[in-house]
């Protein structure tokens, strides 16, 4: 007769699974460790990927701002001069004599 403890194959009691291994705390072909660092690793690549990203946007952003800058500078100082106003009419000459 078989017994039920050879049978048992998968779950939290089979030390070859990853399963049994996580549930025992132990580390081996199933679950290596090498595997996680190379994870935390990636993971850290990533961040710094992303904040080197992120620094280039706000530099281009900025960049984008004093660009805008001198445009509006350099448009006031092309604008057209204001128009002249026209000279102020005389007034009359007076009549010298005037009619009685």
């Amino acid at each position: 007769m078989v017994s039920l403890i050879q049978d048992y194959t998968m779950g939290k009691g089979d030390k070859k699974s990853g399963k049994g291994k996580r549930f025992k705390g132990t580390y081996g072909k199933s679950r290596t460790k090498t595997s996680k660092i190379k994870n935390q690793e990636e993971l850290a690549n990533l961040k710094k990927k992303a904040a080197s990203e992120k620094k280039k946007a706000k530099a281009d952003a900025a960049e984008a701002k004093e660009v805008a800058k001198e445009k509006e500078v350099t448009k006031e100082k092309v604008k057209a001069p204001a128009a002249k106003k026209a000279p102020a009419k005389k007034a009359p000459a007076k009549k010298a004599a005037a009619k009685k």
